[in-house]
């Protein structure tokens, strides 16, 4: 994390800008294997083409620094990786701008408070960005006009696992209950009157800004598992659809179970279902140890969810401001 500052006096504001960056592929690489010089040799010692990590690097680094040069300028700006995050406080007027992929606009705004956020593509030969609609060069365009709250923002629904011993976790795409590790997760589900026990791969909780996301992969999965087993079966099943995605702001979520297995103790009845405004999905674990919560794809950042814990989802009172 650092505090960046300049003597300018051109600034139109006095408020903080928060700039949010995350390592390269290769710095990464580097954390791991100590120099580049290794990492170069790990990755063409694997028949890798390391000129692209390089490439990828520099002109991610060359997008941050005309960033600072141009937000300089603006207003007070503190940089901050992507790890800080959990620890960062945001203050109440702050302007946030996210430099890098989708993931890196969801992983921040869990963590706003009704802060708008902008998202930046550093990259738009490699990154399509569905919710990076600027580039570097019209940040002195955008942000000004942002500070003076004259550019539309546009909602974002989110989800919220709340836990019997008080702990809460967000996610703005999505929130996973199951097994640390590569197991089955056990654990009673409940939705308004339907209950029953379940042994799974876990359960996915998606937004509609999530629906486009893992949600998708689950029922393209499930599909085509069917359509390709149909062709081996006495009858004829029937017809099978991709839910429809989402708003970004609607006040629903989705819910699907992954991989059910149903058994003398467990059931596969309730493995797909909305939650709407005002319900909430109920989860008691029945898992003795390895049970976690995590939002976002972020494993690292998770809730323990053993036995003795259940947990409510629904519709999040938070939102997120994207800045369009």
């Amino acid at each position: 994390m650092s505090n960046i500052s300049s003597s300018s006096t051109a600034r139109t504001t006095e408020n903080k800008i928060i700039l949010v960056t995350r390592k390269t592929r290769l710095e990464e690489l580097i954390v791991k294997y100590n120099t580049v010089g290794q990492a170069r040799f790990y990755i063409e010692h694997l028949g890798g083409d390391f000129a692209a990590y390089q490439d990828e690097h520099d002109n991610y680094i060359a997008c941050v620094s005309a960033a600072e040069s141009s937000l300089l300028c603006l207003a007070r700006l503190q940089k901050i990786d992507r790890g800080f995050l959990p620890n960062m406080i945001f203050g109440r007027d702050d302007i946030v701008i996210a430099l890098g992929q989708d993931g890196l606009v969801v992983n921040t705004m869990k963590y706003l408070e009704g802060q708008r956020i902008i998202g930046v593509n550093p990259d738009a030969q490699r990154w399509d960005g569905v919710l990076l609609p600027f580039q570097v060069r019209d940040l002195p365009r955008i942000v000004p006009e942002a500070l003076q709250e004259r550019r539309p923002v546009r909602e974002v629904a989110m989800a919220m696992a709340r836990l019997n011993n008080g702990q809460t976790m967000l996610g703005v795409n999505d929130i996973f209950i199951g097994p640390k590790t590569h197991t089955s997760a056990s654990y009673t589900i409940q939705l308004q009157e339907r209950q029953e026990r379940q042994s799974s791969s876990g359960i996915i909780i998606s937004t509609g800004l999530g629906s486009t996301g893992w949600m998708k992969s689950i029922f393209a999965g499930a599909t085509a598992i069917c359509q390709s087993a149909a062709d081996e079966l006495p009858y004829e099943l029937p017809p099978m659809s991709m839910p429809e995605p989402a708003n970004w702001d609607a006040r629903e979520l989705q819910f699907a179970v992954r991989e059910p297995f149903p058994s003398k103790i467990s059931s596969a009845t309730l493995v797909r279902g909305q939650i709407r405004e005002g319900s909430k999905l109920q989860v008691t674990s029945l898992m003795p140890e390895h049970g976690v919560i995590f939002s976002d794809g972020i494993e690292a950042d998770y809730l323990e969810f053993n036995a003795g814990l259940t947990a409510e989802i629904g519709i999040a009172d938070r939102r997120g401001y994207l800045v369009v």
